[in-house]
This record gives C-alpha cells, structure tokens and sequence, in this order.
C-alpha cells in the first residue's frame, strides 16, 4: 500500500454491476465511489469470486482490472467462510435472520471471509443492503474486521464532511 492509502476496500459483485451498467440507478454512486478511491489511493480489490459472479451474463475485458487488485480465494478465507456460513445458516433457521435466497449465503459468506482475512480491507462495497444484517449477524459471534459500506448513501453525501466520514459507518 502507498503512504497516503491507510487502508483498502473489497467491492461486491453488485457494486461492480452497477459501476458498470450506465443505466443502473445506482451508477452514478458506484461511479463517484470508484472515483474517490482511485483519486484518494484507496486500493480497491475485486475477489475472483466477485469476476466469477460478473462473467455470469458479463464479460471479463468489461471489468476495469487495472484499477483493482485480484484476490484469490484460498484455504484460509475457507475455513472462516465455513464459519460465517454456519452462523448465519443458524440465524436463519432460527428466525433471527431473514434472508430470501439460501444460494446467498455461500457467495457472501466467501467475500466477507476475504475482507477479514485481508487486514488491510476495512470497507465491503456493495448496494446490497441486506448484506449489512449479515454482517451483522456474524459479527456478533465471530471476529469481523471491516464494515459494510452501501453505495446507496451518494458519495458526496458521505464525503461531505471535513472528519473522515468512514467513522460514522455503523451496521444497521
């Protein structure tokens, strides 16, 4: 990491969609988003999970890599994975968690192992707002190491004030 970066940022699949899609409603808070991290020199890291889940109905040349630097899921972000999932496998059946697609969990699970396994990643971006509760969940149970940012707060909103306005960053 540079001198001026203090930390990086892991983005979600759905970040980059909407980064990526010029008529997403989202866009232009992904688009603000990426901006400030690259003017700022915010490494951003993209997991190879994240690039499977894009090449579903993208292509991989559409992903700005470049800019980003490629994490490969390993046997460590495994076994925390495992973990995350049995917790929130538990919530759900236990009605503490509400989650619609079971085939989530998994996928989420992974990339939220990375972000804590990386002790440099202290923000996950996203625009899935639900994934804030799972963070939640399992961090109320298990060792969490960063928090969840949703990109449907604009940029400007969040970068409006003269403090470091990813301290006011809380679960919901």
């Amino acid at each position: 990491m540079s001198k001026k970066q203090q930390y990086s940022v892991l983005l979600d699949t759905s970040f980059v969609i909407r980064l990526l899609s010029l008529g997403d409603p989202l866009h232009d808070n992904a688009l603000g988003y990426y901006k400030y991290f690259l003017d700022n020199h915010i490494e951003m890291k993209i997991s190879t999970i994240s690039i499977a889940e894009y090449c579903v109905k993208g292509e991989v040349s559409e992903l700005p890599l470049a800019n980003l630097k490629i994490i490969p899921f390993n046997f460590d972000h495994a076994v925390v994975a495992g973990q995350y999932a049995q917790t929130l496998y538990r919530a759900k059946n236990n009605g503490t968690l509400s989650i619609d697609n079971r085939l989530i969990i998994p996928n989420d699970t992974k990339l939220f192992a990375q972000a804590s396994k990386d002790k440099d990643v202290k923000y996950f971006v996203t625009s899935d707002t639900k994934s804030a509760a799972a963070i939640k969940t399992i961090s109320d149970i298990n060792s969490v190491t960063f928090f969840h940012l949703d990109i449907h707060t604009p940029p400007k909103v969040l970068f409006s004030t003269s403090i470091n306005p990813f301290y006011f960053i809380v679960f919901s």
